[in-house]
């Protein structure tokens, strides 16, 4: 059994106002690991506009996206390939979509609602955040 624990410099990067508003908006009534995963995903699927164009800010051994790398991104993923972080579906190659991490690409175009959720997700996961046990947890 992994040991949680909170993340270095947490006051420092805590966003009261943004913590309350996900406390609210997002996951207010989640008391369990389920119930935070469903109240991430249908925000994310609200507040997300399809399509909109990102660019990969670091590189993921489970992903093939670049640094600096550019992606459209044009929907969620299955709800059951974001049951421990949130992906979303990219154009890629032959006329597929591929699923990344949504914390593995920024925005650069998109309207403000879009711009709001994903840095809520990135702000998340900045945080150490995941989807374990009543409440925050932290993990390292």
């Amino acid at each position: 059994m992994s040991k949680s624990k909170k993340p270095r410099n947490i006051e420092s990067k805590r966003d009261e106002n943004r913590e309350e508003r996900i406390s609210i908006e997002i996951v207010m009534d989640a008391h369990d690991k389920e119930r935070r995963f469903m109240g991430w995903y249908f925000y994310l699927e609200d507040k997300l506009n399809f399509p909109y164009q990102t660019r990969c800010i670091n590189e993921r051994a489970i992903s093939p996206l670049r640094i600096g790398e550019d992606v459209q991104v044009v929907g969620m993923a299955p709800e059951d390939e974001c049951e421990r972080e949130m992906f979303v579906e990219t154009l890629w190659k032959h006329k597929r979509t591929l699923a990344v991490p949504l914390s593995q690409v920024n925005m650069v175009h998109g309207d403000k609602a879009t711009q709001q959720a994903v840095e809520d997700w990135h702000y998340r996961v900045e945080m150490g955040y995941e989807f374990l046990s009543s409440g925050i947890t932290w993990t390292s």
